[in-house]
């Protein structure tokens, strides 16, 4: 008779298992019907490299939940299975080892590791290359607390002030503006006037650190014509949060238009990096293009 009750009990208790672990991936796929969740809850991409970021971020993630999962499973069917029963007496038999558990769990890690080191190496090899020409190329300067912008082959330059973030109209627009042109490849050189910031557009997805008297590179496509936010990623000082950018993707009459209108204003040449704190590596000064008549 008490083996009948055990019996029904533990099938009673595999189906609740089955039925919450079910629960769970329907409530996944379920939510997988989203764009956002698709994306992986990234912000919506605006360049042609944000595909790829955003399949190596969620595939990431699900082979996480796929392993939480086992382990939530594992751990409340042990739980439930070997709870110990009123009428048990004594302790229960112990077990020094279990040799083909101790080879899956020691395995499986190692394939794992290695399959996203793989993934995560080849895509950071594509994002960080920056072997193709690029149309346009912006020598990006971050300085406590702002951002100045040296357009390379325009031979032009807008320089940045700090922002002030006093809760009244009108911040937003004296911010410095950098300006792309939509579907044309862009090479962004960045470099630091006094400490580490980093340069971060959340739409591109990307971002890079500068490092004082070192130069960083990398190159995007952006795609998608609009008005897009720019931040510092990385801890500079007291004012870090109010360090801040516009970014315009524009058509290219809009782009040559607002070119002009820099040099119209007198903002022609490129500003120096010799006023940085830490000085260039020859190696390193190399790296900065410059335009006829310019010097940095």
């Amino acid at each position: 008779m008490r083996r009948h009750n055990d019996s029904s009990r533990a099938t009673k208790r595999s189906r609740l298992l089955t039925g919450g672990l079910g629960l769970v991936v329907l409530t996944t796929l379920l939510s997988g019907c989203s764009e956002a969740a698709q994306r992986g809850f990234l912000p919506r991409g605006a360049t042609t490299s944000t595909q790829r970021i955003e399949s190596l971020w969620v595939w990431s993630w699900i082979a996480a939940l796929v392993v939480g999962c086992i382990v939530w499973g594992l751990t409340i069917y042990c739980m439930v299975a070997f709870k110990r029963k009123k009428t048990d007496t004594g302790y229960p038999a112990q077990l020094r080892y279990n040799v083909p558990v101790e080879i899956f769990y020691t395995v499986v890690p190692i394939l794992m590791v290695g399959v996203l080191f793989f993934y995560t190496a080849r895509d950071e090899a594509a994002l960080l290359d920056t072997t193709k020409k690029p149309d346009v190329t912006v020598n990006v300067v971050g300085k406590q607390w702002s951002w100045d912008f040296n357009y390379v082959e325009a031979n032009t330059y807008e320089a940045g002030k700090q922002a002030k973030l006093d809760g009244k109209p009108g911040a937003e627009a004296a911010l410095p503006t950098l300006v792309l042109p939509v579907d044309k490849r862009v090479e962004f050189v960045l470099t630091s006037r006094d400490v580490i910031h980093s340069f971060w557009v959340p739409a591109f997805q990307q971002k890079l650190d500068m490092i004082p008297g070192r130069v960083n590179k990398f190159q995007v496509v952006p795609d998608r014509i609009g008005d897009y936010k720019g931040k510092c990623a990385e801890l500079c000082g007291a004012y870090h949060s109010e360090m801040l950018f516009n970014v315009k993707v524009v058509s290219q009459a809009d782009y040559d238009k607002h070119i002009d209108d820099l040099k119209a204003s007198g903002r022609t040449g490129q500003l120096p990096n010799g006023l940085n704190r830490e000085k260039l590596e020859p190696a390193e000064q190399a790296k900065i293009p410059t335009t006829q008549g310019s010097s940095n």
